[in-house]
């Protein structure tokens, strides 16, 4: 009945990263990953066009994040570049700069940075808002 949002992440997880589990480094991953767990350390996707990454409520990330379609319901320190869709959940705690394209934040979500639509950075415009009119 009602139509799909088309910008919302349709891609499979492929890999887990569980609870319990602390990576010190830089990941790279292709697909899907899911977060469980500590990384200390940048993430990142190989392919960006086709990149699902969710950062679950108990997972914590300490590093730069670079992916195309991110969701956020855990704890992240420090900038964020998501190309295609950024949903943080409830639960989100994020600490650093947020670049997107599209964004959806639900309530509860805390973000100690800025917040930075990609189409203004890579073209350097900014669109002038116009009042509606009062009829």
């Amino acid at each position: 009945m009602f139509p799909k949002k088309a910008n919302k992440p349709q891609g499979r997880i492929d890999s887990l990263i569980g609870a319990g589990t602390r990576v010190n480094g830089s990941v790279t991953f292709t697909g899907g990953l899911r977060v469980d767990g500590e990384i200390k350390g940048n993430v990142s996707a190989s392919d960006e066009q086709l990149s699902t990454l969710v950062v679950s409520e108990n997972a914590c990330i300490e590093g730069e994040i670079s992916v195309s379609h991110l969701v956020i319901n855990g704890t992240v320190i420090g900038p964020v570049f998501s190309s295609g869709y950024l949903e943080l959940q409830s639960l989100a705690r994020v600490t650093g700069d947020l670049q997107y394209n599209s964004i959806e934040i639900h309530l509860g979500a805390v973000v100690q940075g800025r917040l930075v639509h990609q189409g203004v950075v890579a073209t350097g415009k900014t669109q002038e808002l116009k009042l509606a009119s009062s009829n």
